[in-house]
């Protein structure tokens, strides 16, 4: 064989796998089945799963199954792993076998051979630390690769609702700012009653609480995990108290409060848990894109659109206007959003693909989940730093379109009835000219008393009643 190669054997036969790699002959046989995506597992996932590893071996050590000497050789390998080194290992594609055993035979030969290598032993020859006997010892693919998943999704939560709490703080700051900023409320996109731009960026940042959460509330169900279940939740080939320890011991590295579930079959057949995630992670993409979409138009003109913000610029907006700036930041954010919302269907219908005791939809059902939570993640950290932060307001510009609105015609229902005020909407549409004068050609109030009553009721949300002038 090329000396580039080592030969290793399996069930199905000898097969070539390269002769520096510290994965072996199952990974290498995946590499090739499975040339799809170009895209190798996710960093969290891979740690996930090693620190699965780590907590079965010493778990197993615990209750005398497992040789202290390989075990540590394997909580050491596992460790380097968790540590951020020998990722590049991970090489099987995200679309591979049904449930993942790719992945999960990944991680049992890389850990191998880098256990052996440290007690004296070479690669590819599983002696005395083997994959399946010792590193995979009390676990199944069933079992560890959903838990996985729901690890590593655990590990990406803080950071996504950090990047809401940010996007919302930073709209909060903007309510507070333009707390005074009156301006023309718009329903249907016509002129409606007067409000304030503060109230607008105050609902935005209300609005993402909300839909933390409902994210947040997804943690409980993922802290539940059916390791330990093994093959199809029965608990074959698993140590007495292996399934309480081991889920002791992930909780110990993550910090979370992980604990058995209370039906381990349950937690291989259902997805439910991680559902419940991707709907948070919809309603999120749902409410950014519809916010994206409003500040879109808020900034739009500088000329000939609403104009009543400006939004940074980040670079030239057009290879043949010149000086044209467009709102990129909330364009690639409304991308983003479109993109998790497709996610989102995958992980429905990939949730409902499961049949009898397993979901062999595993590994693109976590790899959906995860990219839609990193790039929701790292879209509003740049839009909240590139955007939000030293986005501008033309105050001026807002007060005129709130003193020039029709919509203005709604303060004198209360002083001369809703068919009467009608009649002034129509007459200020029609000729063009201000709610304001027409209100003080009818003698109903001065100008100066009704431009006072917009900005009241702009701000406090309330009006006495008009008195005529």
């Amino acid at each position: 064989m090329d000396k580039k190669f080592r030969a290793e054997r399996d069930s199905l036969g000898e097969y070539p796998v390269p002769a520096d790699a510290w994965y072996g002959i199952q990974t290498a046989r995946a590499v090739a089945n499975f040339p799809i995506s170009g895209r190798r597992p996710d960093k969290d996932f891979i740690i996930a799963h090693a620190r699965i590893k780590r907590a079965a071996a010493t778990a197993n050590m615990a209750a005398g199954w497992l040789d202290a000497r390989a075990g540590q050789a394997i909580a050491a390998a596992a460790d380097s792993i968790i540590n951020g080194e020998h990722h590049e290992q991970f090489v099987v594609d995200r679309f591979q076998a049904g449930a993942g055993t790719s992945h999960n035979m990944n991680s049992n030969e890389v850990i191998a051979n880098l256990a052996n290598v440290a007690l004296g032993g070479k690669r590819g020859d599983y002696r005395p630390v083997h994959p399946n006997d010792h590193v995979n010892m009390g676990q199944s693919t069933n079992d560890t690769i959903p838990t996985a998943i729901r690890l590593a999704a655990l590990a990406k939560l803080p950071r996504l609702l950090a990047a809401v709490e940010g996007m919302a703080a930073a709209f909060s700051a903007l309510g507070a700012r333009e707390a005074a900023t009156v301006k023309s409320g718009r329903t249907h996109l016509q002129d409606a009653v007067p409000t304030t731009l503060g109230r607008e960026f105050n609902a935005y940042a209300w609005t993402l609480r909300r839909c933390a959460a409902q994210l947040a509330a997804a943690r409980a169900g993922l802290c539940e995990i059916g390791l330990g279940g093994s093959a199809v939740g029965t608990g074959l080939n698993t140590a007495p108290g292996y399934i309480e320890a081991v889920a002791a011991e992930l909780a110990r590295f993550t910090g979370e409060p992980i604990r058995p579930a209370a039906d381990l079959s349950a937690q291989m057949q259902s997805m439910a848990d991680l559902l419940q995630l991707s709907n948070g992670l919809r309603s999120l993409a749902v409410e950014l894109t519809r916010i994206s979409n409003d500040l879109r138009l808020l900034a739009s003109g500088p000329r000939t659109g609403f104009a009543e913000i400006e939004l940074p610029a980040v670079q030239p907006g057009s290879s043949i206007m010149p000086g044209k700036i467009n709102p990129v930041m909330f364009e690639m954010l409304n991308q983003v959003c479109y993109q998790v919302l497709g996610q989102d269907a995958a992980v429905a219908l990939m949730s409902q693909a499961g049949q009898l005791e397993l979901n062999v939809m595993m590994p693109a059902l976590g790899s959906a989940l995860f990219d839609a939570m990193d790039w929701l993640t790292n879209a509003m950290v740049v839009v909240t730093e590139k955007n939000l932060r030293d986005l501008r307001v033309d105050r001026e510009r807002c007060r005129a379109y709130a003193h020039t609105s029709v919509g203005l015609a709604t303060l004198l229902n209360s002083a001369i009835g809703y068919e009467a005020a009608a009649e002034v909407a129509k007459e200020s549409a029609r000729s063009g000219r201000p709610v304001r004068d027409i209100v003080a050609d009818k003698g109903l109030m001065s100008a100066a008393a009704f431009e006072q009553l917009v900005e009241q009721a702009a701000i406090a949300g309330n009006i006495d009643k008009p008195k005529p002038a």
